[in-house]
């Protein structure tokens, strides 16, 4: 199995008076096409366990590979550049530009980019949004479609720079059922058929329960099953 991000040690330490420890010692290996949710009550770590993986906030302790790429000591505009080229984020919130049409939006990723046209971008950005059911809103804004819909654009912009990771902070908390339904089945389409890497950070059981593995945290260290359940109470299943 080709590995896709492995950690050792990862830390992270809030400093002050009174420092808190977000998350510790966590050693992982997830494989490339590999759909795993992070789980755990809140506060135990996910999001800054999720943060960490992205690359979007930095260990105070251990290492963090990213499809074999050892990130310690890059600089911070060589992690900008691996977090564009290999990585895609979706969020609980869509952060969606409100000026911007659903095809300008997923553009956005590869104009930063800098390696197709204007044209090859928008004809690339039809392509994402056509699988995820939004060819024909991809002239709309987001004030003019649905949450599921802005949540699959943000989807298909992740995917802008074909990441090998995709990670996702609680993308189904302001979803509804049948929303969040849709949006389980293109995380594990992208895993199994795509052979992506997807990482989500939930607390959703349902949710969960899609994904090949489930990673517990409570107070910041990685759990087994049985005892990350004490807290959870959920019923979600190794």
């Amino acid at each position: 199995m080709t590995i896709a991000v492995r950690t050792e040690g990862l830390t992270r330490i809030l400093p002050g008076e009174v420092p808190i420890t977000l998350v510790e010692g966590i050693g992982l290996e997830i494989g490339q096409g590999e759909f795993v949710a992070i789980m755990g009550p809140s506060g135990s770590g996910k999001s800054s366990l999720l943060y960490l993986l992205g690359l979007l906030d930095m260990p105070t302790r251990g290492r963090i590979w990213i499809d074999g790429t050892d990130t310690a000591g890059l600089s911070e505009d060589e992690l900008a550049g691996l977090r564009l080229r290999k990585l895609g984020f979706v969020f609980q919130f869509h952060f969606l530009l409100a000026e911007f049409t659903a095809l300008e939006n997923v553009c956005l990723p590869m104009r930063r980019l800098g390696q197709l046209s204007e044209e090859e971008a928008a004809a690339k950005g039809l392509r994402l949004l056509e699988p995820l059911g939004l060819k024909k809103q991809a002239q709309k804004r987001p004030s003019q479609m649905s949450g599921g819909e802005r949540q699959r654009v943000a989807v298909a912009r992740a995917l802008a720079n074909d990441p090998v990771i995709l990670l996702a902070d609680e993308p189904t908390g302001s979803l509804d059922t049948k929303a969040s339904a849709n949006l389980r089945g293109i995380f594990q389409d992208l895993a199994r058929q795509e052979h992506r890497t997807v990482i989500v950070a939930t607390h959703d059981p349902v949710f969960a329960q899609a994904a090949d593995r489930r990673i517990f945290l409570v107070d910041g260290r990685l759990q087994p099953p049985e005892k990350a359940a004490e807290h959870l109470g959920a019923g979600v299943q190794p």
